[in-house]
């Protein structure tokens, strides 16, 4: 019985650090992260090449970005509606 309650907590334990990741993959705390790291990238890359208006440029890479995490969670849902829908056919 106590082999079967360990199991129990080990999975609750579980959950709520897949839930923690979870929440982090989907933050607006990493996505801003992550788009002020690839401005700061795309800047300096940019700068190493001589390249004019980096700061402006720079935003191309960043805007990309952002756009893709906006847009990637209706892709997920449309692929997931149509697996299941797929699925559902024998």
């Amino acid at each position: 019985m106590e082999k079967l309650e360990n199991e129990i907590q080990n999975l609750k334990n579980r959950n709520k650090r897949v839930e923690r990741d979870k929440a982090w993959e989907v933050s607006w705390t990493r996505r801003v992260f992550i788009a002020a790291l690839t401005y700061l990238i795309a800047a300096i890359w940019l700068y190493m090449i001589r390249e004019q208006a980096i700061w402006f440029k720079a935003v191309v890479p960043t805007a990309g970005y952002i756009l893709s995490t906006l847009t990637i969670p209706q892709l997920k849902k449309l692929w997931i509606s149509q697996k299941n829908a797929g699925s559902n056919r024998v």
